[in-house]
């Protein structure tokens, strides 16, 4: 009877912690979360640095279009996005992870950039 209770409890322990992790077939994976909030990122950016100063464009209009073309790049839909975004950041801890990533990718960039100089 113990042993029952024990592969029980270790049962159900293994299939609560798989499912913690598992994200949905509608959400974007990590990896894709990843690669197209960073774009997004980048767009948000460049929207608020360059677009807003020029005062013949309006910049709300161009980053919508710059998301657009994001979203068409990566093949999602912008409905994919946010409700993927929408569910990592009801994740904080995928949404960290997500986050963490684009941070170390961008810091690998950096270091790639800036080698080539420091060995001259």
């Amino acid at each position: 009877m113990i042993r029952i209770c024990i592969l029980l409890f270790v049962a159900i322990s293994l299939i609560s912690c798989n499912s913690k992790d598992e994200i949905p077939a509608t959400i974007l994976k990590p990896g894709k979360m990843q690669a197209v909030l960073w774009d997004v990122i980048k767009a948000q950016a460049f929207t608020d640095q360059f677009v807003k100063k020029d005062t013949s464009k309006n910049a709300a209009i161009k980053n919508l279009e710059l998301q657009q073309e994001i979203f068409d790049l990566h093949h999602v839909t912008k409905d994919e996005f946010y409700k993927s975004y929408d569910y990592y950041k009801n994740n904080a801890g995928l949404l960290n992870r997500v986050l963490d990533s684009i941070i170390a990718q961008n810091e690998r960039n950096k270091q790639i950039k800036i080698k080539p100089f420091m060995a001259e």
